[in-house]
């Protein structure tokens, strides 16, 4: 196995109280990442290996950045003849991709027509404080040395044929379960939680590869490579770009006479920040808009858009010297997967980057609403992650791609109706609306009738479905789950897999309340609103301060 120093991600600072599996849903708090607290930083170096710590205990959060990782993909062919230099190879740390079960990896996206696949990067944050200087940038002295956090989460995802780009990141603080992990280094298995967790939980299971497992159970997204940055990292960077614009439309300080705020202290308009002063507009909270996490990525969004611009005017403009100085900073400062463990890797992965056009990178949050302090994914947060499964341009700028339907053969031998079992669940109810009394033994009468003898109706409470599926928890039976959605008329879609099951099972949606024929819903490949999505060209953002901390 290469190098395993783990280091995270960047900026924001929270004080919380880490979930165990046991630990319910928190009704206490104020906000999606709970109290603020000044004087920590944002996440940490990332060091995974903070394993020490058993018991959960309070601790200062701080993080939430994965902008300089993006940027450093981004810059592409224009530094090529500097990143060569061999000696940068020896700056680059490695971990494995994946720590979750092989049966449980999401299915990798097929080619399009021209061959071609798309692309998605897990860029993770860790707010761990495993070494000097992430301490003194991150503050918390409690949590030093413990487990580590991933507080920044976003998922870059590159089309096929590379004319656009993607990013959808998540709170760090979603209630999510995680999936079953092995620590490469010393074998130590995590089982699956038995309850919700808070997302950012998953890096101190075993990994960077623990997060990228997470997040193929929550979105169903393959992902093919993840990158990871520091707090020092980010104060390293922000200095060799040589400063980023970032506006806000106020006089804006963020401090509060409890000490809490990231100390950012700024003029109405627009101002270049780098080095400590970029990290504390990455981690600050207290002050722009309604003082909470979810603002608080905006305001990274931001600042990422406005890094890539300045990133590809310098890539033009600049001195050998300062693409230089960059490639050293960005080496040293991410950790990645096996899979781009050296500067030909990462240079080939921005050559591909680079490809994509600055007006059709799209920045957005993943669709949520409050659990207590915490947060979950809403519906839109699966149509959200459907258009990145299905390669649909989050900007709206693809031609609508014709549905996919199941197919005529399924992808293995299937056993004959009378031979396959399935359990048929009522999942109809909505946010509005009680689930249908009967439907699963109506639509278990249909699959009887239909030669399936072996359907049986389970009558127990079954989590709400917005749309029917049929999931099935190894590639055995795969082809039996196919050969079920095609006589029932559902798309190929509805065919999913899942380790939450222990056989073939139906879960008829709210999309299907009534009536033995199913009809599927019409697909909006349209971004919702609720994912309050930027394009990275637009340069009139600005963000909005917080009456309370105008000076």
């Amino acid at each position: 196995m290469a190098q395993s120093s783990v280091r995270g991600e960047v900026p924001a600072v929270e004080d919380t109280m880490s979930l165990t599996p046991q630990d319910q849903e928190p009704t206490k708090g104020t906000g999606p990442g709970g109290p603020d607290d000044g004087a920590s930083g944002e996440g940490g170096e990332g060091g995974r290996r903070g394993k020490g710590g058993g018991h959960p205990r309070p601790r200062r959060r701080v993080l939430r950045w994965s902008a300089t990782v993006l940027a450093v993909v981004i810059l592409g062919t224009a530094g090529a003849g500097y990143l060569y230099y061999q000696h940068l190879n020896g700056n680059i740390r490695s971990d494995d991709l994946n720590l979750g079960d092989a049966k449980d990896r999401a299915a990798q996206t097929k080619a399009n027509a021209a061959g071609q696949t798309p692309l998605n990067i897990l860029l993770i944050g860790s707010d761990a404080r495993d070494t000097a200087e992430n301490q003194k940038l991150g503050g918390a002295r409690d949590t030093f040395g413990g487990p580590p956090l991933a507080d920044v989460q976003m998922l870059l995802h590159v089309s096929a044929d590379r004319s656009n780009m993607s990013v959808v990141s998540i709170p760090r603080d979603t209630l999510l379960s995680l999936p079953k992990c092995t620590d490469p280094d010393d074998g130590k298995v995590y089982p699956a939680t038995r309850g919700r967790m808070m997302a950012n939980e998953s890096l101190g299971r075993g990994g960077p590869g623990c997060t990228v497992a997470t997040w193929e159970k929550l979105t169903g997204i393959h992902i093919d490579h993840f990158m990871m940055i520091d707090f020092s990292g980010v104060v390293s960077m922000a200095d060799a770009i040589g400063g980023v614009p970032v506006c806000v439309d106020a006089n804006v300080y963020s401090h509060t006479s409890a000490g809490k705020g990231s100390g950012l202290k700024l003029r109405k308009g627009t101002t270049d920040v780098k080095g400590e002063q970029a990290l504390q507009w990455l981690r600050t909270r207290y002050g722009f808009e309604d003082d909470t996490d979810l603002a608080r990525a905006k305001a990274q969004h931001m600042y990422m858009n406005s890094m890539v611009r300045e990133l590809r005017a310098s890539a033009k403009l600049t001195s050998p010297n300062k693409l230089r100085k960059l490639a050293e900073a960005a080496t040293k400062a991410i950790t990645v997967d096996n899979g781009l463990d050296s500067i030909k890797k990462m240079y080939d992965l921005a050559d591909e980057l680079q490809r994509v056009p600055t007006e059709r990178i799209t920045m957005t949050t993943m669709p949520n609403r409050y659990v207590g302090s915490r947060v979950e994914p809403t519906e839109d947060a699966e149509t959200l992650f459907r258009m990145v499964r299905d390669d649909v341009a989050l900007d709206g700028k693809d031609k609508p791609k014709p549905a996919a339907t199941a197919s005529a053969t399924p992808t293995a031998t299937a056993d004959a109706p009378a031979a396959i079992a399935v359990q048929v669940l009522n999942g109809t109810a909505t946010d509005t609306q009680a689930a249908v009394r009967g439907r699963a033994g109506t639509i278990a009468d249909l699959l009887t009738g239909k030669g399936f003898t072996r359907a049986v109706a389970d009558h127990t409470a079954a989590a709400a479905e917005p749309t029917t599926v049929v999931r099935y928890p190894s590639a055995d039976l795969q082809a039996d789950a196919q050969v079920v959605a095609r006589a029932l008329g559902l798309p190929a879609s509805a065919v999913k897999k899942s380790t939450d099951v222990s056989g073939i099972t139906l879960v008829v949606g709210a999309d299907w309340r009534s009536g033995t024929a199913y009809r599927a819903p019409v697909k909006k490949d349209t971004t919702p609103d609720s994912a309050q999505a930027i394009n990275a060209a637009d340069t009139s953002q600005c963000m909005h301060v917080d009456p309370a901390y105008v000076w």
